[in-house]
């Protein structure tokens, strides 16, 4: 009975206590029925990417360092296609205007058409995680969103490297399920 007790309390323990080098989780990916990974491939593939970073998931560090300090993780942990990615726009010269939006403690009731058409609100941060609403945008269209969680501590800890890796593969999926004509009935408005 005493083992079985202790066993019990190790249990309770490990599930109470939080573990540094949690994982990272991807979750509420959603995509438009125009959502097509070709379309995202033939406008990427050996370019610039347009990224625009909303929030600040570092608070002790300025916006402009944290954004400084996220490029090369995220270039690490790009999808596919070789891309560059860039805190450059090309709105007003480049149509369709093609962009990853990162809004970082991105208020509850923020949507993915809003954060397209360039509004963003915030939440609280919370102290030790990194909380991502991220959405590729065509134009003033969400083509696909994805939420990304992980506790970190600095814009270069491997769960920010993991998060980046895991949120690339569902915002830019080229899973058949996603792809034109396939019967998805797709979601984004």
């Amino acid at each position: 009975m005493g083992d079985l007790r202790r066993i019990g309390i190790a249990l309770l323990a490990a599930a109470v206590v939080p573990c540094p080098g949690q994982a990272a989780t991807v979750s509420s990916e959603d995509y438009a029925v125009q959502y097509d990974y070709d379309e995202f491939r033939a406008a990427s593939d050996g370019k610039n990417f347009s990224v625009v970073i909303a929030g600040n998931p570092f608070p002790a560090l300025a916006a402009e360092e944290v954004a400084r300090r996220l490029l090369p993780v995220m270039q690490a942990n790009k999808p596919r296609p070789r891309l560059t990615f860039s805190y450059g726009r090309t709105a007003g010269t480049q149509r369709p205007d093609y962009r990853l939006v990162l809004v970082f403690d991105a208020a509850n009731d923020l949507g993915a058409g809003r954060v397209c058409s360039g509004e963003t609100r915030f939440k609280a941060h919370r102290s030790g995680q990194v909380d991502v609403f991220a959405v590729y945008c065509r134009d003033d269209k969400p083509m696909s969103q994805a939420i990304g969680r992980t506790a970190a501590s600095g814009p270069e800890d491997k769960e920010v490297a993991q998060l980046f890796a895991q949120l690339f593969q569902v915002v830019f999926s080229d899973a058949q399920i996603v792809r034109p004509f396939n019967g998805y009935p797709g979601g984004l408005r």
